[in-house]
């Protein structure tokens, strides 16, 4: 059936909707990447067999017979306790779900509608039955991921049915690409890739150029270590980015988009083909869109991993077939983009957040967030926290509110010692900082970017030479070497840090460091480049001493830089047993049967096999 119409759109909308009230329940099984990588995909096939054998009961969707069904949703947010498993009407939140808790499932829950109380989250003493009631969940804006998990992700039907396409509809039906792109500028919508620019104003840019030929480019490549939120979108609810996209295209007179993603990303290809495919059936995407005369078609690109492709000219060099480098600036992507041509080029979180601005009113996303970044931002959440997963919360939510409110606080009780934001590009934001909001104009004056909105919890067991070697040893090898400072200098400085961890490194190791990264950041080509020495910069302004320890002590006080660590043994708990000696490859423990046992630490080549092997903890590591 082609929609070609609000109207048809509406009927699509109230048909979908009755085929939904028609299920006496639904199992939705989170099939995000992390609870499918948990076990997820086990749990929906043995739920659908299960329900297949049912009396009266199907998993397939038939109009006005009672049934169940089965459906794989998006990522529910809760990664930490995956696999997961929603059941309506009943609105139960189970978790740690496994195969063998699904036939209980079905007999209690599905058959009888009592809940399976073991499976539920538990917030310390306090049973969690429902989604709102976990505060991981209820403390939340949800506007990019309001459908992530509560939807059929391979489903445009269920799309519909929960008010998809209507942005698409109104601005077909009663707004011209003038008012689109002026209702997006006064939203004050900023590209959620990092930058910040604002997405109206990249808009009217493109709209303006002479050259008539103009494209819609999505960067979904996403490669910041611990970033998963615009794969989880484009996995949970492809739609809603595809109709940002749609939306721009007719604001910029363009005829053809492009999705760039990360062939590390294999479930959103799969789902986002889905999508488009759904789309062109039902006159969503393609030609002659809802019997407009607009035309829009989308296209997938794979990316091969290369970290620089995240940036807008090389990612573009790569859709191009060539070699994702970037370019000298200006040009810029708006003047001459893909193939040379006047380009919008927005990451996936910018596109979704378009259609509720459009339905919703600029007005409305300004009451979200701060004056100078309306709106919410998604976040991975990471680390040495209870809680990992997916959020989202208005700008300028406090460190303190996500880390301890929303993410539980730190494992074990740990003490927080920072957060790396932003990945590799971004800095480390510490203990007098947990109250500072976090916004595109607050996290730059505090020497870090928002980047794509990773966040990784470290507490006291962390050592921050070792998160800045980490983190300039990822750059350095995803440098895409052509420029000089980045090439040469990330490399230099990588060979720094690791001196230093090796317990090599001078006092004259630090003034290096810090001409060196003040090098690349003025220096480099492009942004990947500049913002590459942000976690130097930002780990050696506030844990100096940490860097200074390492040279003049050698010693690592959280015990992670192997070749300063010294492994003893506690002649107390030690009984004389031996173990330890016939387990150590570099023969530098030796004692005699029945009394404590030595290291010689010049001899040892810390690789911990006596700590490990000892039944009796009586080897410790010394900082």
């Amino acid at each position: 059936m082609s929609i070609k119409s609000k109207e048809d759109l509406l009927n699509k909308q109230a048909e979908v909707n009755e085929q939904i009230k028609s299920y006496t329940c639904r199992v939705l099984v989170c099939s995000g990447t992390g609870c499918i990588a948990s076990g997820a995909q086990k749990i929906y096939e043995e739920m659908s067999v299960l329900c297949e054998r049912i009396d009266g009961v199907t998993v397939e969707m038939q109009k006005d017979v009672p049934h169940v069904g089965v459906i794989k949703t998006g990522c529910q947010g809760l990664c930490e306790l995956g696999p997961l498993m929603r059941i309506e009407p009943y609105d139960y939140q189970y978790v740690h779900v496994q195969p063998e808790d699904c036939k209980e499932i079905v007999e209690k829950t599905i058959l009888e509608g009592k809940p399976v109380e073991r499976l539920f989250y538990r917030d310390n003493n306090t049973v969690c039955p429902h989604p709102d009631d976990i505060p991981f969940l209820n403390q939340q804006t949800r506007i990019v991921l309001e459908n992530c998990g509560k939807i059929d992700a391979e489903s445009i039907e269920e799309y519909i049915a929960v008010g998809g396409y209507q942005a698409l509809a109104k601005v077909m039906g009663s707004m011209s690409p003038r008012e689109v792109i002026d209702e997006v500028t006064k939203s004050g919508l900023r590209g959620r890739g990092g930058a910040g620019f604002p997405a109206g104003k990249k808009w009217s840019q493109v709209a303006r150029q002479a050259e008539k030929t103009r494209y819609v480019v999505c960067n979904g490549d996403e490669g910041d270590p611990g970033a998963f939120m615009d794969g989880s979108v484009m996995e949970g609810d492809p739609y809603k980015m595809i109709v940002g996209m749609t939306i721009a295209a007719y604001a910029v007179g363009a005829e053809d988009g492009y999705i760039y993603v990360r062939a590390e990303y294999p479930l959103s290809v799969k789902r986002l083909h889905m999508a488009i495919e759904q789309a062109e059936k039902y006159g969503l995407l393609g030609d002659n869109i809802l019997n407009s005369g607009v035309n829009f078609h989308l296209h997938i690109n794979r990316g091969a991993g290369a970290f620089v492709c995240g940036e807008g000219s090389a990612l573009t060099a790569s859709i191009e077939g060539n070699r994702g480098m970037p370019r000298v600036k200006p040009p810029r992507t708006v003047e001459k983009g893909l193939w040379g041509k006047p380009t919008v080029l927005n990451n996936v979180e910018t596109y979704a957040n378009v259609p509720k601005i459009i339905l919703q009113g600029a007005d409305w996303f300004r009451t979200i967030g701060t004056e100078g970044s309306p709106g919410t931002k998604t976040f991975s959440l990471t680390g040495s926290i209870e809680n990992t997963g997916l959020i989202e919360v208005p700008m300028g939510t406090t460190l303190r509110h996500i880390i301890y409110d929303i993410g539980g606080g730190l494992k074990s009780g740990a003490a927080f010692k920072g957060v790396q934001i932003g990945g590799p590009s971004g800095g480390c934001l510490i203990l007098d900082q947990l109250d500072a909001p976090l916004d595109f104009d607050s996290v730059k004056k505090l020497d870090a970017i928002m980047g794509s909105g990773g966040l990784v919890v470290m507490d006291e067991n962390t050592c921050m030479v070792e998160v800045a070697r980490f983190f300039m040893n990822f750059t350095q090898r995803e440098s895409c070497g052509k420029c000089v400072p980045c090439r040469e200098g990330t490399k230099r400085m990588l060979e720094i840090l690791e001196r230093i961890v090796d317990g090599k490194g001078e006092m004259s190791d630090l003034d290096e460091l810090e001409e060196l990264a003040n090098m690349v950041q003025n220096m480099a080509l492009c942004g990947l480049g500049k913002s590459a020495p942000l976690p130097v910069i930002s780990t050696l302004k506030r844990f100096r001493d940490e860097y200074e320890e390492h040279i003049r002590d050698k010693k690592c006080r959280a015990k992670v830089c192997t070749a300063l660590r010294q492994f003893h043994i506690n002649p107390e708990f030690c009984i004389g047993c031996g173990k330890c000696a016939k387990n150590c490859p570099a023969g530098a423990i030796s004692g005699k049967i029945k009394h404590p046992y030595h290291i010689d630490n010049d001899i040892c080549i810390k690789c911990g096999a006596c700590k490990d092997n000892c039944n009796f903890d009586a080897v410790y590591v010394e900082a």
